[in-house]
């Protein structure tokens, strides 16, 4: 595996795991405005929006399951790549991000 991949999971796992109440802590990297217009269903996600992300790595915990995403998956992995750059041990990719969960899990979403 490319050391400078990042883990991921698709869409339709990550439903899968919401449903069963296996709830990683998810952080959206997206603008504060896109929440509005398209969203994951509501797991208490965290917004912290990619402009700010460096400054608030330290909202979250290195020891949790994170699982981050954006709309289509690029701003998320950057993110992704500074959490485990910075130790934290447990951190996937939405693959496709939220335009994936549409494809995937809830055709009815509003694409963007």
């Amino acid at each position: 595996m490319n050391q400078d991949a990042v883990p991921e999971i698709t869409a339709t796992e990550l439903n899968r795991r919401l449903g069963a109440d296996d709830v990683p802590v998810l952080v959206d990297v997206r603008e504060p405005h896109e929440p509005g217009i398209a969203d994951l269903p509501q797991h208490g996600q965290v917004l912290i929006p990619t402009g700010e992300f460096m400054d608030r790595i330290s909202e979250l915990e290195p020891e949790s399951e994170i699982v981050l995403y954006c709309r289509s998956g690029a701003r998320s992995e950057w993110a992704a790549k500074l959490l485990l750059q910075a130790g934290f041990s447990s951190v996937l990719n939405l693959r496709g991000g939220v335009l994936a969960w549409r494809a995937e899990v809830d055709p009815t979403m509003q694409a963007y």
